[in-house]
């Protein structure tokens, strides 16, 4: 009989996106890696923060990464 194999967490997913204490699915913006002598400090400042992401992706989130803590 097969041995039950765990469920992976998706590392590429685990890399993208952080969990806040409250459970909230939190990610960071594009934009910010290259050509930034062209953009301005404040964009450069609000590209920076992370910010939460929209709850109809929260779900496929949480399910790539089974382990996390969920709040």
């Amino acid at each position: 009989m097969p041995r039950f194999k765990p469920p992976k967490t998706k590392k590429s997913v685990a890399k993208r996106f952080k969990i806040s204490a409250n459970g909230k699915v939190l990610r960071s913006h594009a934009g910010k890696r290259h050509l930034a002598g062209s953009k301005n400090a404040k964009r450069l400042r609000r590209l920076g923060r992370q910010v939460v992401i929209d709850k109809t992706d929260t779900h496929r989130v949480l399910q790539s990464m089974p382990y996390s803590h969920r709040g």
